[in-house]
């Protein structure tokens, strides 16, 4: 069984991982395309088009290998989690049907035209098919961030004992929690910088190289702004993201900072060194080989308040800490035993249900639903396997803020030098840091993503589910054969993206393949 969720777990993210090498410039390059073809259809300057066909060149390749990887991920919820996928798809599957026939459908319509409708559609036509696969690309990662956020706050259900499924019974609910609402905005936003720092990276390339020098330096001035706009907003819906962790996934705020032991006041951990997990339970007072903290910011990010405290792995296991609320939180003992009472409740309602005892079906009833908010703590056999991977949650978290600071001063400085005209060949180090900021804008891509999705295990629904309840009765041997597939499959299409789109590239801004 251990080795079954793991192999099953390495899978998910193996294949996550790659799709999300390809979304994110999907949607990022999708805006810039969009605006460099409505400056052309506003100015009829044919070097517009160009400079719009090659960058489409590239979107084209990154979306067709996107589309692939995509569908082999939403495979695997009946293939290695059906337990998850009959126990939530009646809510779960409703955002990724709707993205199928509303998303899917409008970029698959409009993507043709997009390509191919050059001379023969109309320009206002054409613009308006461009920015329609933009816009279905984007409405398409709403509702999968959509399912992603209800499991990390489940909301709008309710558990039907006969069938052993959540319904959904509030679709607005599901579809605008806060937490939804948060990952949605920061997400797609964080993807404009993605597609902006590449399309600075390559036209930096070009003019390393005196190559389409006039071309790579409109690129820029594009580039710049909507990097500049997309990073600002990520940096305002990450307050708010912070914010909707600590109400609700305070283990995955206490695994982000390192903090075993909570406290008021609580400092910001700015940088630091953790000790390794097991010497620091020991001693919780001594987290930290060394660290760099910001002094009250934690409490007021978590809570809006300097004063407010923040719990701390410990104290979140053991209960009973101040809330701003006044209640008294359970300890991970307690939650477990409540969770196995609403188990065995359930079990027992079916006994009675099939011998026809109504009174005692009732009853047992109750009790489930007294104590179905700990339903997932059941399953967990010890409290420790509630502690995520603190130091990669940890780390993920330092490299995607301290990453996302290092693109706020480069788009800053990139875009202060484009409109001011200031020549680009005097500075080749800063064409070369943003050539080598291409690798850069993806590791900072998908810490984040480690770090929303690392920090809430081994929950697969918040306290609803664990990982170890999730999976399908398959053979170990039979994932681990499909892990193997998908990796090598995974990565020669990678080389394949990247050595077509290299071909692409060194063609230039030659518009004869379009």
């Amino acid at each position: 069984m251990e080795d079954v969720i793991l192999f099953s777990r390495a899978q998910f993210a193996l294949t996550a991982m790659y799709h999300w090498l390809f979304v994110p410039l999907t949607l990022g390059l999708g805006i810039i395309i969009g605006i460099m073809e409505t400056i052309y259809y506003r100015t009829k300057n044919e070097e517009w088009k160009t400079i719009t066909k090659f960058w489409m060149r590239l979107f084209g390749i990154n979306f067709a290998v996107g589309v692939a990887t995509g569908l082999i991920l939403e495979f695997q919820f009946g293939t290695n989690w059906s337990n998850y996928s009959w126990f939530v798809g009646d809510i779960f599957g409703a955002p990724l049907a709707i993205e199928g026939i509303m998303a899917f459908f409008m970029e698959a319509t409009f993507i043709a035209i997009m390509f191919f409708g050059w001379n023969k559609v109309s320009k206002g036509f054409h613009l308006a098919s461009t920015w329609l696969t933009v816009f279905g690309a984007s409405i398409s990662a709403l509702w999968i961030l959509v399912a992603n956020a209800w499991m990390q706050y489940p909301i709008g259900m309710s558990f039907n004992p006969d069938t052993v499924r959540n319904e959904m019974t509030d679709f607005w609910a599901v579809a605008l929690s806060p937490i939804a609402l948060n990952k949605v905005f920061h997400t797609v936003v964080s993807c404009w910088v993605v597609g902006s720092m590449v399309c600075i990276g390559i036209s930096a390339y070009f003019i390393i190289k005196k190559q389409n020098i006039v071309f790579a330096k409109r690129s820029i001035k594009i580039a710049t702004i909507v990097g500049l706009v997309g990073i600002a907003l990520t940096i305002y819906s990450g307050d708010g993201s912070a914010y909707e962790v600590s109400q609700k996934q305070p283990m995955k705020l206490a695994a982000m900072e390192g903090l075993y032991r909570g406290q008021t006041k609580a400092p910001l951990n700015a940088i630091g060194i953790l000790k390794p997990h097991t010497e620091i339970m020991n001693n919780e007072k001594d987290v930290f080989y060394f660290d760099i903290t910001i002094p009250y910011l934690l409490s007021y990010l978590g809570y809006r308040d300097f004063n407010a405290y923040v719990p701390g792995i410990k104290d979140i296991l053991e209960g009973g800490y101040p809330t701003q609320n006044g209640e008294k939180p359970l300890s991970a003992k307690e939650k477990m035993s409540s969770g196995q009472k609403a188990i065995e409740a359930l079990s027992n309602y079916k006994k009675a249900k099939k011998e026809n005892n109504t009174l005692q079906a009732n009853k047992e009833l109750s009790i489930l639903r007294e104590n179905y908010e700990n339903f997932g703590y059941g399953f967990i056999k010890d409290e420790k396997d509630l502690v995520p991977n603190v130091p990669l949650t940890f780390y993920s978290f330092r490299i995607m803020v301290i990453g996302g600071s290092f693109f706020v001063l480069l788009l800053l400085v990139m875009t202060y030098l484009s409109y001011k005209n200031k020549p680009f060949e005097n500075y080749k180090w800063l064409l070369w840091v943003c050539v080598l900021s291409i690798p850069l804008v993806y590791i900072v891509s998908q810490s984040g993503w480690i770090v929303a999705e690392v920090g809430r295990q081994p929950w697969v629904i918040q306290d609803l589910m664990p990982t170890s309840a999730a999976i399908s009765a398959i053979r170990a041997s039979s994932v681990l054969t499909t892990l193997i597939i998908f990796c090598v499959l995974f990565t020669g299409l990678l080389i394949a993206e990247l050595s077509i789109m290299i071909k692409q590239i060194k063609k230039g801004f030659s518009d004869k393949t379009l």
